[in-house]
């Protein structure tokens, strides 16, 4: 079976290919980039807030469009919240979700910020 094809490096100006992120000699500096989980946000208060609202919503709203009935287990936020904690705790922009279809959504607004879910 063929390989994936090497990306560059996303370090700018690193014209080195790739299987990951980062080639090896700029991986260690690029380690660090994203907070922890607790930094954004995602401590005990929204454990606690995302296990009451998974009760209360217990099935993936995508797969229910679907005509699905799948367990949710994930509190997406309908509108990524970049950091803004009104928006992060606003329990209007969440939604129930199963892994798969928050995997597909987060990756779709990352990679296209024009995606609509």
């Amino acid at each position: 079976m063929p390989m994936k094809p090497k990306k560059p490096c996303r370090h700018p100006g690193c014209p080195k290919l790739t299987d990951g992120l980062y080639c090896e000699e700029h991986e260690a500096l690029h380690r660090g980039d994203r907070a922890s989980s607790s930094k954004r946000g995602y401590n005990r208060q929204w454990q606690k807030a995302r296990a009451r609202y998974l009760k209360a919503h217990p099935l993936c709203v995508q797969c229910m469009k679907e005509g699905r009935a799948v367990t949710a287990t994930v509190v997406d936020h309908v509108k990524p919240h970049r950091g803004d904690p009104v928006l992060f705790w606003d329990e209007k922009n969440w939604q129930s979700l199963c892994k798969p279809c928050h995997d597909k959504k987060t990756w779709n607004e990352d990679n296209n910020p024009e995606y609509r879910f």
